[in-house]
């Protein structure tokens, strides 16, 4: 799923990774393992995933626990999505199962957004939108969350709003049609209100 024509959404990781040393195989499957782990107690007591099961089923569609798989990634990425192949979790880069947590509710605002709202990945603004929405509502923007990584350099009522825009911007910049990084702000600019204000299938933003 790493590829760049099937990777068309992807979730940055939450601070500067470095390079990563090479893994044996068997480091390999015992991340992957660690991962399936995860996994699996989410899909089974996370309430946020569980939520999000039941909204995508609400909105005509259905998530295959085949379809979220964890794999090791080239590239430093918490995840992605992918509207046929499905979700993909980065075991290498995912360090505990409430990193694992935040991500897989990301993907799955994805999944909703285009069973709910057909979106069109490989527009720009539609893709910016659904990061917007994903990055607000999973809960990697949790004001305390930044708040830890970022103390002393931010202002906790405008936090929240500034995590989601450079983590959307972030993961823009990783499509076919973005120029660069200005261009990716600039296209989460221009959506940024309507997207950020729209919180189906939750009633509020809970940070």
């Amino acid at each position: 799923m790493s590829s760049p024509e099937k990777q068309l959404s992807t979730t940055p990781p939450q601070q500067q990774q470095l390079e990563q040393p090479v893994l044996s195989e068997e480091k390999k499957a015992e991340l992957c393992r660690q991962c399936d782990e995860y996994k699996s107690w989410m899909m089974k007591y996370s309430p946020t995933v569980l939520f999000m099961f039941d909204q995508i089923k609400n909105a005509g569609g259905y998530v295959s626990p085949n379809k979220i798989t964890c794999e090791i990634c080239p590239d430093p990425k918490l995840g992605g999505f992918h509207a046929e192949m499905g979700i993909q979790l980065c075991a290498n880069y995912i360090p505990d199962k409430w990193v694992l947590n935040d991500t897989l509710s990301h993907e799955l605002v994805h999944w909703y957004d285009n069973t709910r709202f057909k979106v069109d990945w490989m527009d720009l603004r539609h893709h910016a939108c659904s990061e917007i929405r994903a990055a607000s509502l999973s809960g990697e923007c949790a004001i305390m969350t930044e708040f830890k990584k970022n103390a002393g350099m931010m202002k906790i009522s405008k936090g929240h709003q500034r995590c989601v825009k450079r983590r959307a911007a972030l993961s823009v910049v990783g499509h076919p049609k973005c120029k660069d990084m200005d261009h990716a702000n600039q296209i989460v600019d221009e959506v940024f209100r309507s997207c950020f204000n729209d919180t189906r299938p939750f009633e509020m933003i809970y940070s």
